[in-house]
């Protein structure tokens, strides 16, 4: 390993082949760092993250969240071929409507543990291996991406609701357990951001509705959730840790 890839930091970042996640890989790698651009199933998309970062020695890394084997040899893998893992982005996540009077049973239990399993205790699993790591080198940063929806409810996805509402817990839990070693958690919590995921919703016939629950009179862009995710992985913001961080235009406290 030469001495100018040992200075730079390696960042790992979940669910980077769109959306927020793939604005959060640009953005560490405009600033140098190196960026494990973790998939579950969309690799064409990951390889598209890839091509489109700065720099290079990035490294493109598969796993399904909702199985802890798939997790542990991610990270081993991402581990022997970076060296190391500076920073942890816990951004992956799914959205599943399921609308209690509209769903019957089978689906009901269905989309709450694929919910549950992807959004809470994949994103555990991963701070488990990475602060193991962590612990043993020089520490490092953690960052949730959690929403808006943690505190507000989600009544047609409850489960989505409660596996945020469970992440920013886990958060605050694991900022005081781990700030002895130097591993400083944060959590961010979005309102609307527009990405593809929500492009639908926000050009059909509720979006102005959407956009007007801001006083700015629009979502947010995914750049601004990256800029404040690079933020908290800076040193500036050590004494932050454990703090969720609203990134919604307001939105929250006009609701």
């Amino acid at each position: 390993m030469d001495a100018d890839f040992a200075k730079k930091r390696v960042v790992l970042v979940t669910g980077a082949s769109r959306g927020i996640g793939r604005a959060i890989a640009k953005q560490f790698a405009e600033k140098g760092a190196h960026v494990i651009v973790h998939y579950n199933k969309n690799k064409a998309e990951a390889e598209k993250t890839l091509a489109e970062l700065p720099g290079d020695s990035h490294y493109l890394a598969q796993a399904d969240l909702a199985d802890s084997d798939s997790v542990q040899k991610m990270v081993n893998k991402a581990i022997h071929n970076m060296g190391r893992v500076d920073v942890l982005v816990n951004n992956a996540g799914v959205f599943v409507e399921h609308s209690l009077a509209k769903t019957d049973f089978a689906d009901w239990e269905r989309i709450w543990k694929e919910t549950i399993y992807t959004n809470l205790i994949g994103p555990a699993n991963l701070t488990f291996f990475i602060a193991k790591h962590m612990i043993n080198t020089s520490g490092g940063r953690i960052i949730n991406i959690s929403s808006r929806g943690a505190f507000r409810g989600e009544p047609d996805a409850t489960a989505y609701g409660a596996s945020k509402a469970g992440l920013n817990s886990m958060s605050q839990s694991m900022a005081q357990a781990l700030a002895p070693y130097k591993i400083f958690v944060y959590t961010v919590a979005p309102g609307f951001v527009e990405t593809d995921m929500v492009q639908d919703l926000l050009d059909g016939p509720k979006g102005d509705e959407i956009r007007n629950q801001s006083p700015l009179k629009r979502a947010a862009q995914p750049e601004e959730i990256a800029g404040l995710v690079e933020y908290l992985a800076s040193d500036a913001a050590e004494y932050l840790t454990g703090s969720i961080v609203d990134i919604n235009g307001a939105s929250y406290l006009r609701n």
